[in-house]
């Protein structure tokens, strides 16, 4: 089981769009996906097709030890299974804290849980939850738009990153960075890349997710874009992110 944090401190930067086509992008390839909504907003949740304000338990009854992981997971129409969040999360930031193994929440929830990829939309915010989030995971994805703000931004993060490392979470590294709403017209845009890919050099994924009007239409539709829309650009690229991460675990295993 792979387990991947999906997370910027940085809000706006397409992080919930990218784990909900994330992970029908990945499940469209046969694999057994959980996608965790850890944000208050809940709107991994509704864009998997869930009604937030029905789903119940969530994600805050299976912090709290309440429910289990497997009482909680709802199954989607798109192949991958969903556990839910919504407003009520919110009040999971004081309450776990009081808890034993607080920062563990999460990763305990998980053990030995049936799926093959995790991924965990994290809140834009350095909170208990995010924290839950680092810990369970095994790496992180980070997405990010070529902006000026956004290195600055991806330099706090990598302190946060160092520091979870170093007291919780000693296997936490960084899976990829994934450039998002990318416009390949922009001087500025050509320039952050260049910027990323000299800093991080491998970690930088190939695929770029492009600026599409399908990709921003389609939570409305309470759907990814692969069940939206195909064949548009903001579709083809999320398979490609996914074929991508494949075969670099593919070359990570015959390394090792």
């Amino acid at each position: 089981m792979k387990i991947l944090a999906i997370t910027n401190q940085k809000g706006g930067v397409g992080k919930t769009t990218t784990a909900v086509n994330l992970a029908a992008s990945l499940a469209q390839s046969g694999l057994r996906v959980l996608l965790i909504d850890l944000d208050p907003q809940g709107n991994a949740t509704t864009g998997a097709g869930i009604f937030k304000r029905e789903a119940l338990p969530t994600v805050y009854q299976v912090l709290l030890g309440q429910v289990s992981l497997a009482e909680a997971c709802l199954k989607t129409d798109f192949g991958f299974a969903v556990l839910p969040a919504n407003r009520e999360l919110a009040g999971a930031e004081v309450e776990v804290v009081e808890l034993e193994r607080r920062e563990y929440r999460l990763r305990d929830a998980l053990e030995n849980a049936p799926y093959d990829f995790v991924l965990i939309d994290c809140p834009p915010a350095l909170n208990m939850l995010t924290v839950n989030g680092l810990v369970a995971a095994d790496a992180v994805v980070i997405p990010m738009q070529c902006e000026y703000y956004a290195l600055e931004g991806l330099s706090d993060l990598v302190d946060t990153l160092k520091k979870v490392r170093a007291h919780l979470n000693p296997r936490l590294e960084i899976e990829g960075l994934l450039r998002t709403m990318y416009n390949p017209q922009s001087t500025l845009t050509q320039q952050v890349s260049g910027e990323l890919e000299r800093h991080f050099g491998d970690k930088v994924y190939r695929t770029l997710i492009p600026r599409n009007v399908r990709l921003a239409e389609a939570p409305s539709y309470g759907k990814p874009v692969l069940a939206f829309d195909k064949n548009s650009r903001g579709a083809q690229a999320y398979v490609a992110l996914a074929e991508e991460m494949l075969r670099r675990q593919a070359q990570n295993e015959e390394r090792t």
